[in-house]
């Protein structure tokens, strides 16, 4: 048996279109809301934290290296997160109790080759990452 056809049978395709959009995966994921129950950012792209402590990563196979990653405590919500640093001028200006801004998982910043971590450092108070490792600009000092 195919689908309804003819002038009458608008409902019925409509109907059936509406509960078969279900089915599909990323129409779900996105209709549902639990992405962003789950997510540490609650939906928002960026979210700034604090440093709780420095840790190196190692990265899956065929890298072979330490990653410089933080763990951070969000301050909208408390929740502890881990966040990769890029570039080795980066991992120098993170001290602790610094503030920093995040890039949330929606670009998958951070490589593949990093295990557990999800998130990348942007800013380090309210400075640019880029800026700091071209040494465009200096950290303020507080």
């Amino acid at each position: 048996m195919g689908k309804p056809r003819g002038l009458r049978s608008a409902r019925k395709l409509k109907d059936h279109r509406r509960q078969q959009r279900w089915h599909d995966k990323s129409f779900k994921k996105a209709h549902l809301g639990t992405a962003v129950k789950a997510s540490p950012f609650g939906g928002a792209s960026h979210a700034k934290g604090i440093v709780l402590e420095k840790i190196g990563v190692e990265a899956k196979q065929p890298n072979s290296a330490i990653r410089k990653c933080v763990r951070v405590q969000l301050i909208k919500n408390g929740k502890k997160i881990t966040a990769f640093v890029p570039t080795t001028a980066a991992s120098t200006t993170s001290r602790k109790t610094t503030r920093f801004w995040f890039l949330d998982l929606v670009v998958r910043a951070v490589p593949s080759y990093i295990p557990g971590v999800r998130f990348k450092v942007v800013k380090v108070a309210n400075v640019s990452l880029l800026a700091l490792f071209k040494e465009k600009k200096e950290r303020p000092r507080s």
